[in-house]
């Protein structure tokens, strides 16, 4: 039983070193933040998740933004992650990050709604 525990306790550290925290911060073009948007965040692709013996962490999530315009992802693999953002009254946003950082703050500004346009007169 000692074993197992030890060995436990060994291998945390390697794994917690395979996922990153994220912080979103979501403004408009003015710099003001914005809040209760809809944040989702995938990892898309990295190293192998059996091979890291991370097949049970969790690969996506979805949640607001606070008031501070702040989306907290407490932990996700290293590698490709995609960020998609929708906002009442904004554009929505999407792209993917390589993210291999312990933590990191990913800024997105979204743009105002274009006008329409038609090429039908």
């Amino acid at each position: 039983m000692r074993k197992l525990v030890l060995l436990l306790a060994l291998s945390l550290p390697v794994l917690a070193d395979d996922l990153t925290r994220l912080q979103i911060h979501v403004t408009n073009e003015r710099g003001k933040p914005v809040d209760r948007a809809s944040v989702i965040v995938k990892f898309v692709s990295g190293r192998s998740l059996k091979a890291l013996g991370l097949k049970k962490t969790r690969l996506s999530w979805e949640l607001k933004s606070s008031q501070e315009g702040m989306a907290k992802i407490p932990g996700i693999p290293k590698g490709k992650i995609l960020i998609q953002i929708n906002a009442k009254n904004y554009q929505t946003f999407g792209d993917t990050f390589d993210i291999d950082e312990d933590e990191r703050v990913v800024d997105i500004v979204l743009k105002d709604p274009q006008s329409q346009y038609s090429v039908h007169q």
